[in-house]
């Protein structure tokens, strides 16, 4: 997976004065907060259900193989095939020998995570196979060449003004000056250029939000419905999912589908959740009359038995995302790969490696909401901490960095020391404060009010309060 996360400051603060993305994310992380919140208060079997799906998870992620091997004899039961692909490279090299096998010329896509861990629509337009995105937001950004900045909505980041503007770049007529201005004509636009596309298709690509052993059923969760003509109308059908979101029966699924889209976009139900089992059979009215699977490894294995086989129970909600402080400030596109916010600092690590993904873990206020609302309850502050030791321990920050964690450990384990130098520190800071806030500091201590302000202190230590408390009861 290619990534520039190493550019992750840079582009922070690229987020940071973009007038457009702050007006834009401010507006959705309110929104979408607020939605969840009033969603889950509803439903009051909510944290048990999301206790039964971190169960499931863990049960099935430690019989792995037995649901995997499971999955795959119901699908060629079924009448369908599944390949195995342990690395990116041999994932690609699979779809792209299906797509050759059937003389593809057209593609399509839904909008899939695992398809942009594999960075394939440009494989595939490479290997001269034409590849649309039919997800609206998926087909804005690439008609505008640029990576999803959410995991769910990957063109959050964009206003209607934006998006007019990419249409009437891409598919306005000559002597056509009149530019779109309502989200409806956008749709409707959108709807006429793709339904063409949809029609001469000779393959679909969809990922899945769970593969059930039990059936050999994949399950999509929508709300356009793209998928389902990506699904219905083309003769063959590839499935391009990790391997772990395999879960072992339908009863199972029913308690994640009531979960995600209540995690996702604060609703009660999508619009569409679809499950496709196998090929299109004789009495079908549509379907694929060819199905593959093709199941990712891609170093999900790896995470197996691990400090980080918990992150392999996500299911790709962006609940995370949208609680996150620093995500909604600085945007998806500063972190540099496909898996964005508090799950895309622990995932891209893992993937990319942590040399080339360190500044992510560190891009946390740890104020613990990630892990607060995550429908399976994944320890993401716990795991981005892992990170942050990982670093130190391979020297991968910085000397200065190293030497003050040191010296701070060294204070904080000496109590009377720790007493003395928090009672000098809250004094000095008082000298740097500006109407109550302090926005500048010398040294190391610059870095983080370079991009940041925080209040003034109080001008007495938390010990001291106790201390007078105590004395006035």
């Amino acid at each position: 997976m290619d990534v520039s996360s190493k550019e992750f400051i840079s582009l922070a603060n690229i987020g940071l004065e973009n007038e457009n993305l702050q007006t834009t994310m401010n507006q959705f992380g309110a929104n979408m907060i607020s939605r969840r919140q009033q969603i889950v208060q509803q439903l009051p079997e909510f944290d048990q259900l999301r206790d039964e799906a971190r169960d499931i998870k863990n049960h099935t992620l430690a019989h792995l193989d037995l649901y995997l091997e499971k999955f795959e004899q119901q699908v060629v039961a079924n009448g369908g095939q599944v390949h195995w692909a342990s690395s990116e490279a041999e994932a690609k090299r699979i779809i792209g020998d299906i797509c050759h096998a059937k003389a593809a010329k057209n593609i399509i896509k839904s909008k899939s995570m695992v398809t942009e861990e594999l960075d394939l629509a440009v494989f595939l337009e490479d290997q001269g196979l034409e590849t649309l995105e039919t997800d609206l937001g998926e087909y804005i950004i690439q008609l505008r060449g640029e990576r999803p900045s959410h995991i769910v909505a990957p063109a959050v980041h964009l206003n209607k003004d934006q998006v007019a503007d990419t249409f009437f770049k891409h598919h306005s007529q000559p002597g056509d000056n009149k530019k779109l201005s309502t989200r409806a004509d956008l749709v409707a636009e959108a709807r006429q250029i793709l339904r063409s596309h949809f029609l001469a298709a000779d393959i679909g690509i969809t990922g899945a939000n769970f593969l059930v052993a039990e059936t050999g059923s994949i399950i999509l969760v929508t709300n356009e419905g793209n998928a389902e003509l990506t699904t219905a109308l083309p003769e063959t059908h590839i499935v391009v999912t990790g391997i772990e979101k395999v879960i072992p029966t339908l009863e199972d699924a029913a308690t994640f589908i009531r979960l995600l889209t209540r995690s996702a976009v604060g609703a009660e139900i999508s619009a569409y959740t679809s499950f496709i089992t196998g090929a299109k059979r004789s009495a079908d009215l549509d379907g694929a009359k060819n199905f593959h699977v093709v199941l990712v490894d891609n170093g999900r294995v790896d995470m197996l038995g691990s400090e980080f086989q918990p992150m392999l129970r996500c299911i790709r909600c962006s609940a995370c995302l949208h609680h996150c402080p620093v995500y909604l400030s600085v945007g998806g596109h500063a972190y540099g790969s496909v898996y964005n916010g508090p799950m895309g600092a622990v995932l891209t690590p893992h993937l990319a490696g942590v040399e080339h993904a360190g500044h992510l873990p560190n891009a946390s206020t740890f104020c613990g909401r990630c892990e607060s609302v995550c429908p399976v309850r994944i320890p993401l502050p716990d795991l981005m901490r892992f990170w942050r030791n990982q670093q130190t321990t391979l020297k991968l920050d910085k000397p200065s960095v190293r030497w003050a964690l040191q010296a701070w450990a060294f204070i904080v384990t000496r109590p009377r020391l720790y007493k003395i130098v928090s009672a000098l520190l809250v004094r000095c800071l008082a000298g740097f404060t500006k109407a109550g806030f302090i926005t500048r500091l010398p040294s190391i201590a610059g870095n983080w009010t370079e991009s940041r302000d925080f209040r003034k202190p109080e001008q007495q230590t938390f010990i001291s309060r106790w201390k007078k408390g105590r004395a006035d009861v």
